[in-house]
């Protein structure tokens, strides 16, 4: 796996990431959602440097010019619901894409540190031959991605994968880049080292989808 860590380099991001985390500045759901969509279109930019390109003329008022357009055909999936505002930010950027949604939610059996992960809702266009872009905002065990994925198999095979992360525990990152295909891409903002014994990252920023669109009643 391709690992694109893009906090190894000072920029704008950075701004983006310390509000998400800062328990503060996070209260504003409005903020944090908008914080979380611009990410995504930083993502989506640093990803499209790897996309295929092909020439094009178009005319200007003045004359007929040559450019390079995208050449892939994108699928973009997000994982619900914390996704959204992930999915919005790449949308900004692939506005031509295809989209595909994937419900992917932890059940907790008989103790609170051992879980599975339940996917019920998908709705998905064909993946064969295109490029496939599975957005999730935190990648904690990692086991998520890789349920969706497996869920997205019956869809076809796309040509290239890329997986668009917010953040990442270290022991996550290190599961999906075992368990996904050669090749597979993984753009993500910034990456932890731990996890604690419930499978949160830490030091994180809390759980996105209570942050983005208030707290869930736990059944």
């Amino acid at each position: 796996m391709h690992i694109h860590n893009l906090s190894k380099d000072n920029s704008i991001l950075n701004t983006f990431i310390s509000e998400i985390r800062d328990v503060n500045i996070q209260k504003n759901s409005m903020r944090f959602r908008r914080n979380i969509e611009r990410i995504g279109e930083v993502l989506g930019y640093e990803m499209s440097k790897s996309f295929s390109f092909k020439k094009q003329k178009i005319t200007t008022p003045l004359a007929e010019v040559e450019v390079q357009t995208i050449n892939n055909e994108v699928v973009l999936c997000s994982i619900l619901r914390a996704g959204l505002p992930l999915h919005n930010g790449l949308l900004n950027y692939f506005d031509t894409a295809e989209n595909a949604f994937i419900s992917a939610y932890r059940h907790y059996l008989e103790h609170p540190e051992t879980f599975e992960i339940v996917v019920e809702y998908l709705a998905c266009p064909s993946l064969e031959g295109k490029t496939l872009i599975l957005a999730d905002p935190m990648v904690a065990t990692g086991q998520s991605l890789l349920a969706t994925f497996k869920a997205l198999k019956p869809y076809g095979m796309p040509k290239q994968i890329h997986l668009a992360a917010v953040i990442g525990a270290e022991e996550g990152v290190n599961y999906i880049a075992k368990h996904f295909p050669e090749g597979t891409h993984l753009w993500i903002a910034t990456i932890d080292k731990d996890l604690n014994n419930k499978g949160y990252i830490v030091p994180g920023f809390g759980d996105a989808g209570d942050l983005a669109f208030g707290k869930k009643l736990q059944h």
